[in-house]
């Protein structure tokens, strides 16, 4: 038995990152990769071309993508053979396209990507449209990755008494048990002076059956100005939360701080939603 994994890299640089995530998650567990990789956007480049009536310029665009895609294929396929992880590349060639990723996402146990490099070409600051529309549209869990991934020592889990943050937290456990054993924090974000946590009993109850160390906190303050900075501040750590979005442009709009945690690039992100 093996998880299905999706791996995706949109854009310029291959997700070194992310694909050292894969590898940690290979020495755990046996894997099986599907690499998805979608061509570059040089916007720029498109500028000049659309004030161009000839068709050279164009051509030269097209394969520079080519060229970029080829080379970050290649740099899977071997780092994959290397590290005796089992994988296909997908057989798609070119931009974007959601319905691609929704149909591969769906019989997928986990997609990871790169919270940084996600088509960066486009617009550095993250989540840009195409990772919003890319996470609003996962029909899995999704790992997002910062390009300077460390192996995780701590788990936090964003709680709120709903359904989707217990929905994210047993993805979680089914997609890494393996990381069950470590040093884990329950933590509700509120702004009031109240240390009540919702149905904290039946909380304690389901993760004793399933971590081997759980903590229960309470932070008071609005997590929307303040999480980012806290859980920033923590070391090789990962985070696990739910989402809420609706549409890829309100996606994460209620609870801001995941949005700002990958703005940050700091440390990766579990995201589930039901």
């Amino acid at each position: 038995m093996s998880k299905q994994v999706l791996f995706v890299c949109a854009g310029k640089e291959f997700p070194q990152g992310a694909f050292n995530f894969l590898r940690s998650m290979q020495q755990q567990e046996q894997v099986h990769v599907l690499g998805l990789f979608f061509n570059p956007i040089d916007v720029d480049a498109m500028v000049t071309v659309s004030q161009i009536v000839v068709q050279a310029p164009y051509d030269r665009i097209r394969e520079r993508e080519h060229e970029v895609m080829a080379a970050n294929r290649s740099s899977f396929s071997r780092q994959c053979e290397q590290h005796h992880i089992r994988y296909q590349v997908h057989a798609r060639d070119g931009q974007w396209d959601k319905d691609i990723l929704v149909g591969e996402s769906r019989f997928a146990d986990v997609l990871v990507l790169s919270g940084e490099l996600f088509y960066a070409d486009i617009n550095l600051r993250q989540p840009n449209v195409y990772l919003r529309e890319a996470l609003y549209s996962a029909e899995c869990p999704v790992v997002i990755i910062p390009e300077d991934y460390k192996q995780c020592e701590r788990v936090f889990m964003a709680y709120d008494g709903s359904k989707e943050s217990l929905f994210a937290i047993k993805q979680f456990c089914y997609m890494f048990p393996q990381m069950t054993d470590l040093p884990t924090e329950m933590i509700y974000v509120r702004d009031e002076p109240e240390d009540n946590i919702p149905d904290l009993d039946r909380l304690r109850q389901y993760t004793r059956q399933h971590f081997d160390a759980m903590g229960f906190s309470k932070l008071h303050f609005k997590a929307s100005h303040y999480f980012s900075t806290w859980i920033g501040a923590k070391k090789d750590v990962l985070l696990v939360t739910g989402s809420y979005g609706r549409s890829p442009f309100s996606y994460l709009a209620k609870h801001s701080f995941a949005e700002q945690v990958i703005s940050e690039h700091k440390i990766p992100l579990f995201i589930a939603h039901a």
